[in-house]
């Protein structure tokens, strides 16, 4: 089923014939469980038209590096073997998005589009809508709930989203079976130009950044999400509760790149970890929390703050607090440089950015140590907040993401509360390595990292 309130319409395009109804995919990044491409293939059916998707590829993506965009093709040849067994016309073409789909809008009857959530993802929509001579119909779904539905405004605080989010969560765990396709459109001729059967050699050709490479911890696409997923959910759902946090573990889903690629719905996830046999109710519950009310939370940040990406976009009061600490001592301080090799007196942080860079991701707990760090080592809480947020985009899988954003800036104050004043934090939330070294294996943790890096400069 797709509700009625995951559908928008963009423009007011006078109904028409075409030769396809065109499903522009850029946000939902696979070819089931996919309320976008399901609803344009009942829409097709219902016209006796073939189905056509587009995606556009960019050389200019917003912090984009060749590690995202190997990950991404991967993900996009999953995709275009699964359209082909549904019999489904698929283009994957080199240009700017919007150009792209609105080029092929020429001979569609109906463009229909996913949802993002950037201002820039923003913007291709607004002008693809405005510029199409079709209908243009949006369907959101890469969040659970709507964000429109879950709240008319930014939130205070995950207790704040949390109770409007759980009156409306069942009514959007629904299944989503794959629509039978009654128009076969392989034969269309939709120009494709970019061949995603050899990605080394697509990444070679591409106009982007390559000081940052593919990591082999992490493939993309639908398939290898749902094999994580399974994965999870028989061996490290259980204990999740409690387990979580514990760096050398790692007992997470990993689920994090797959989401911000759309490469798994996650409808699919939260329905999978509720009809699993595994785990206890807690650990079940505190997986969907964070799967939903703080993803959810995240998204609601970006959709309704537009300078999410500044310092600006910090609560007032941890604003203040920290001018108010701008001058304190530093007892050390590291310039990006520093950072990004790895190269200070640290080990617990020294590993999470080994981790990060070398892997394209962190354990979540490290996650928000790492950003404190930096806030401390410093000279001035914008020039932590800007370090932080490059390279958090610059190197992990996930980032460029409504929760990289939200993420940093709770780590300076966003989506907490004012906490014991100190020096250099005012009253944002303070964390040591005495608190790691006191929780958690640390030592477990480096040499897990060590390991993890040795594997990524294998030569195989």
């Amino acid at each position: 089923m797709i509700e009625p309130t995951r559908i928008q319409r963009l423009n007011d395009r006078a109904e028409r014939g075409g030769d396809f109804v065109l499903y522009w995919m850029q946000q939902s990044q696979r070819a089931s469980f996919n309320p976008a491409l399901e609803y344009a293939v009942r829409e097709a059916n219902g016209r006796d038209l073939p189905v056509a998707v587009v995606f556009g590829v960019m050389d200019d993506y917003p912090e984009a590096n060749a590690r995202h965009y190997a990950f991404m093709l991967q993900g996009l040849q999953d995709v275009g073997r699964r359209l082909a067994n549904r019999r489904i016309a698929f283009a994957v073409r080199h240009g700017a998005p919007e150009k792209i789909a609105l080029d092929l809008a020429r001979d569609a009857a109906l463009l229909v589009c996913d949802r993002g959530y950037l201002r820039h993802q923003r913007k291709w929509r607004e002008n693809v809508a405005g510029s199409a001579p079709c209908p243009v119909v949006q369907i959101e779904g890469d969040v659970v709930v709507p964000v429109d539905v879950a709240s008319d405004k930014s939130e205070f605080a995950a207790r704040t989203l949390r109770p409007k989010i759980l009156r409306h969560r069942d009514d959007y765990l629904r299944s989503l079976d794959d629509s039978e396709v009654t128009r076969d459109g392989l034969g269309l001729m939709l120009g494709s130009d970019v061949d995603l059967s050899d990605i080394s050699r697509l990444l070679a050709r591409l106009d982007i950044d390559h000081t940052v490479g593919p990591v082999k911890r992490f493939t993309g696409g639908t398939g290898e999400a749902r094999r994580r997923l399974a994965e999870f959910l028989r061996n490290r759902l259980p204990g999740y509760g409690d387990g979580r946090n514990e760096p050398g573990d790692w007992q997470c889903s990993f689920m994090s790149a797959y989401l911000h690629f759309g490469q798994i719905s996650p409808v699919e996830l939260a329905r999978r970890v509720q009809e699993t046999q595994g785990g206890s109710r807690n650990d079940r519950g505190t997986y969907l929390e964070e799967l939903i009310v703080r993803r959810e939370l995240a998204i609601n940040f970006v959709h309704f703050a537009p300078s999410y990406d500044s310092y600006d976009a910090l609560p007032e009061w941890a604003r203040r607090t920290l001018s108010d600490h701008a001058r304190d001592r530093r007892a050390r301080i590291y310039g990006r440089e520093d950072l990004e090799a790895a190269e200070t007196h640290d080990p617990n942080w020294n590993a999470a950015m080994r981790e990060m860079v070398h892997t394209g991701f962190m354990h979540n707990y490290m996650r928000m140590y790492w950003a404190k760090k930096i806030l401390e080592w410093s000279a001035t809480p914008e020039q932590a907040f800007a370090t932080a947020l490059a390279l958090n985009n610059k190197y992990f899988l996930d980032g460029r993401d409504p929760n990289s954003y939200a993420n940093v800036a709770w780590c300076f104050g966003l989506h907490d509360r004012a906490w014991t004043e100190r020096p250099v934090f005012g009253k944002i939330r303070y964390m040591n390595d005495k608190g790691l070294l006191r929780k958690f294996d640390m030592d477990r943790y480096i040499e897990a990292v060590d390991r993890l890096v040795a594997a990524e400069k294998d030569p195989d």
